[in-house]
């Protein structure tokens, strides 16, 4: 296990998934009842087969609403990515996994093999996000924000990654500027795992730490700030999950800087 299985435990509101958008503002009662309706959902490493099972369940069906094909997790996953999710006793309601730089690349050179490799070359350390799966019933802008800070906390604070690379739809690229500051740095291309088109977006976690640092924590801020950021942890809870989460390799982040994929080197 490389993580304490429960890394953290959140509460959030249980909100009812068909209320419209359009709807007033709820009276005092209904906020009283809000509050007493509120869930608490663990943040975790899945680790054994069940919780594996479950994340790939849920991927598999929110890929499916979308006409995305999808593939389960491995039950033995590589030594160079982790899988989170968050959950509400045994059942997944939000996923994501980690995936370092190592000698046999990321996902994201299948398409992007240039730009990453531009990044190698810069010296920074990348990892990717993939698989990233939220149950329509929960849809929760603060599960979204803290299972990405949880994830950034892994991937930035513990292991000592530099830059974070996604694939998104085109239709999507706008939402992961405005919330978390991505920036485009890959053309539409076509993604045969997925038999959609895709775009590379690209974070420096320098970015992320300074919002994080402005906003976390915060969720009074989000009125005008219209990121993620209010939503993720204080900077306090950040100290308290970074001592308790032990790296994979304590030598990945390092390593990762000092190659570029043998598979990927340009003729």
């Amino acid at each position: 296990m490389v993580l304490s299985n429960t890394m953290t435990a959140v509460p959030f509101e249980a909100h009812h998934s068909l209320r419209s958008m359009l709807q007033a503002a709820p009276e005092p009662d209904e906020v009283h009842r809000c509050e007493i309706s509120q869930r608490l959902y663990n943040m975790r490493s899945a680790d054994s087969f069940g919780q594996r099972s479950s994340a790939s369940i849920l991927i598999k069906r929110m890929y499916a609403t979308r006409g995305y094909p999808s593939m389960p997790l491995p039950e033995e996953p590589p030594p160079t990515r982790i899988t989170l999710v968050a959950s509400e006793e045994e059942a997944t309601v939000a996923t994501i996994t980690i995936g370092f730089d190592s000698p046999e690349g990321l996902h994201v050179d299948a398409l992007f093999a240039e730009q990453a490799n531009a990044l190698r070359d810069a010296g920074q350390a990348i990892c990717e996000f993939t698989t990233l799966a939220m149950d329509n019933v929960v849809s929760s802008r603060r599960v979204l924000a803290s299972l990405f800070h949880l994830a950034y906390i892994y991937a930035h604070r513990v292991m000592g990654f530099d830059s974070l690379l996604i694939e998104v739809n085109p239709r999507h690229v706008t939402y992961y500027r405005r919330m978390l500051g991505f920036q485009v740095i890959g053309p539409q291309r076509f993604n045969l795992r997925v038999n959609a088109p895709a775009v590379l977006l690209c974070l420096d976690f320098a970015h992320a730490r300074e919002q994080i640092a402005r906003f976390g924590g915060r969720p009074e801020c989000a009125r005008t700030e219209r990121s993620l950021y209010p939503d993720s942890f204080s900077a306090s809870e950040e100290a308290g999950i970074v001592g308790r989460l032990k790296p994979i390799d304590p030598e990945l982040a390092i390593a990762a800087r000092r190659y570029r994929p043998p598979c990927l080197l340009q003729a």
